[in-house]
C-alpha cells in the first residue's frame, strides 16, 4: 500500500475526513495520469497560453505561459483536503465573479473536457493583443 493511501486512510479513521472525503481522494489516486486519447489524438501534457502584441500596440511584451496538465490535476487532487464548509464560501465567491460552478463537483474528467474545449481559442482584443490557448 502506497503512503499517499496510508495517510487517507489515517485521516480517515482518525475523523479528519468523511468517508465521501476518503473515497474522492483514494479515486483520484488510482485515476491514471495521462487523459485517453480525445477522438484519436494523444493526451495533453501542456497548458499553453501566449499573448503577443498587435501591431496597435504600444507595449511589445509577449507573455508565453506553458503550465504541465500533471500540475493541474495534482492541484484538483489536493482540492479535496478542503473542507466541506469551506465549499459553499468558494461556491459564493465564484459566484460573485460571475463563474456559475459548484466547486465540490469538480472531477478530473471536467478539468480534461475545460481544455479540450478551449483547445485553439484565439481571442483579439481591440487590435492591440492576440491571446491563444491550446494544448501541446
Amino acid at each position: 500500500m502506497s503512503e499517499e493511501r496510508k495517510k487517507i486512510l489515517e485521516m480517515l479513521q482518525q475523523g479528519k475526513i468523511t468517508v465521501d472525503e476518503a473515497e474522492k481522494l483514494l479515486a483520484a489516486l488510482s485515476s491514471p495520469e495521462e487523459p485517453e486519447a480525445v477522438a484519436g489524438k494523444p493526451g495533453c501534457k501542456y497548458l499553453r497560453v501566449q499573448v503577443e502584441p498587435g501591431p496597435g500596440s504600444a507595449d511589445q511584451d509577449r507573455v508565453n505561459i506553458r503550465i504541465p496538465m500533471k500540475l493541474i490535476r495534482a492541484g484538483l487532487k489536493w482540492a479535496a483536503f478542503i473542507p466541506k464548509h469551506a465549499h459553499s464560501s468558494i461556491n459564493q465567491a465564484l459566484h460573485e465573479k460571475g463563474i456559475e460552478m459548484d466547486f465540490s463537483s469538480i472531477t478530473p474528467q471536467d478539468i480534461e473536457d475545460l481544455v479540450t474545449q478551449l483547445n485553439d481559442l484565439t481571442v483579439e482584443v481591440e487590435g492591440k493583443e492576440k491571446v491563444r490557448v491550446y494544448c501541446e
